[in-house]
């Protein structure tokens, strides 16, 4: 893993994480389950996430070995995982500016964060090369991130003293030429339940 240079954020960065039959792989269960995507919290905006998203079974093995490598780089034991997840976006598509943890004065904080806690660690995984847009942007700590099949990205929701980094705050750009797959796997506090 090789360290991104921000003193806002920690957040790592490693490329050929997956081979090229892996993305495949795992694009191809993508394809076959695939349902448009919700959010917690639109902040009231309309089309504020427009992609397609694919809830992943463990039990499958292409999503078990993915786990098993995740866990290796990462550290971090899997029960604190939530269910890998697969995300697609066509032209025109995005998720607007966010930040992966949950807002603790946000009506459904308590739902999403009572058994398991806050989320702490976001790894995530481009599945292939888009032909034009796509990228993901983290405005305030100035860095663009092109999809690139196999490059995997994780950062850490919170800082040093374990508050919430508002630094995190990302925008899956809107594809503009092409498919973007990706794959996403969040930590939490505690065991997933």
């Amino acid at each position: 893993m090789q360290r991104v240079p921000t003193p806002r954020a920690e957040m790592c960065t490693k490329r050929d994480f997956l081979d090229a039959e892996e993305c495949a792989a795992l694009i191809a269960l993508i394809e076959t389950d695939r349902r448009p995507s919700t959010i917690a919290n639109s902040y009231g905006e309309q089309n504020f996430r427009t992609s397609e998203t694919c809830d992943l079974r463990h039990d499958h093995p292409a999503v078990a070995a993915l786990d098993a490598k995740l866990a290796a780089i990462s550290g971090i034991d899997p029960r604190y995982g939530e269910r890998l997840q697969g995300q697609r976006y066509e032209v025109g598509q995005e998720f607007k500016a966010h930040t992966d943890y949950f807002e603790p004065d946000h009506a459904d904080y308590d739902v999403y964060c009572k058994v398991s806690g806050q989320r702490t660690w976001t790894f995530m995984i481009y599945l292939n090369d888009v032909d034009a847009g796509g990228a993901t942007r983290f405005r305030v700590i100035d860095k663009i991130f092109q999809p690139e099949r196999g490059r995997l990205l994780a950062w850490n929701n919170r800082r040093p003293d374990g508050s919430l980094n508002a630094a995190t705050m990302h925008h899956a750009m809107k594809v503009r030429q092409g498919v973007k797959y990706v794959i996403t796997r969040w930590y939490r506090e505690r065991p997933w339940r």
